[in-house]
């Protein structure tokens, strides 16, 4: 049966063909994205490397996150920038998966990195004479590294079981960018164990980093509402909810995208639902967090000032 098919050697990445036929308007948008979205990433982690007041756990994370932000958008914009741009939209079979490999990489560690920066700021709030104890040099280190090491596992799980797949006759992926559920849809074959495999192993690890993201919030926000002085209130809110924000927008199209059922999948649905956590949770998080956080915003301003003068 295999001889009387073609083995797919690349992949056409469709982009957004099911949303937008003349896709060459999109180019300049993603482009002034991509552009301050790197940018942006950028000022926040010279900020923390040059400003000393800033060397806490807290802004530790932040410029950890930052720096992980920088390749999590380069390993899949680049690309769909060079699709819009040109009518060359293939992508070789090796270098598929080496951006799935990438990208979902740097996502879970996203995820988990999100669920530190969380629990630093549970301990910050609700053990304040015991932060500088429990969150250590050594423990914020072991956190990024963790998080690293947990994305990188999931990650080869993960697309180890989607290339070991076969892919006879159609290889258009209705995406902008090399994804799991985009690619088992091109399978000539069953693709019920990779999909459990999302659900058990995608879902443990995923629903884990929430849960502790969650309950850390939900404690925090106890701690909260106790607090007698209305100015410590609104400057604890404001440190927490700037990053309330980012977890809902990355973790609420990541779950839609990844734990929908297949059949309710649509043409061009992918690419636009994806957006959200790979084009414009990056662009809003330095404006988040920066935009939000008077210290950052002060450090940032300075270094402007300071480069002025020079």
């Amino acid at each position: 049966m295999k001889s009387n098919h073609t083995i797919v050697r690349r992949f056409i990445l469709l982009g957004f063909s099911g949303v937008i036929e003349n896709q060459i308007f999109l180019f300049p948008i993603f482009l002034c994205t991509y552009i301050i979205t790197v940018a942006g990433n950028l000022s926040i982690i010279l900020a923390y490397q040059l400003t000393p007041s800033l060397h806490t756990p807290m802004y530790f994370f932040l410029a950890n996150f930052s720096l992980l932000e920088i390749p999590y958008v380069s390993c899949t914009v680049p690309k769909m920038l060079s699709s819009l741009w040109s009518k060359c939209k293939a992508i070789s079979f090796s270098g598929c998966a080496i951006q799935m490999y990438c990208f979902l990489l740097l996502g879970g560690t996203e995820c988990y990195m999100l669920g530190a920066m969380a629990y630093d700021r549970y301990n910050a709030i609700c053990h304040p004479l015991l932060y500088t104890v429990i969150m250590s040099d050594v423990v914020c280190i072991q956190h990024i590294v963790g998080s690293y090491v947990i994305g990188a596992v999931n990650s080869l799980i993960h697309t180890t079981f989607t290339f070991s797949l076969p892919f006879y006759g159609s290889n258009e992926i209705d995406h902008f960018f090399c994804d799991v559920p985009p690619i088992l849809e091109l399978s000539c074959q069953d693709t019920w164990v990779n999909e459990l495999v999302i659900y058990v192993i995608g879902g443990f690890l995923a629903l884990g980093s929430f849960i502790v993201t969650l309950i850390s919030y939900l404690e925090i926000i106890s701690k909260i509402l106790k607090l007698h002085s209305t100015s410590s209130k609104k400057k604890t809110f404001a440190t927490c909810s700037s990053h309330l924000i980012v977890v809902t927008i990355f973790y609420g199209s990541a779950i839609f995208m990844y734990f929908r059922p297949r059949s309710s999948h649509r043409i061009g649905q992918n690419s636009v639902v994806s957006l959200m956590y790979t084009v414009i949770s990056p662009l809003l998080n330095p404006f988040i967090y920066s935009l939000r956080n008077q210290e950052v915003k002060s450090s940032i301003k300075n270094l402007f000032l300071q480069k002025k003068r020079l």
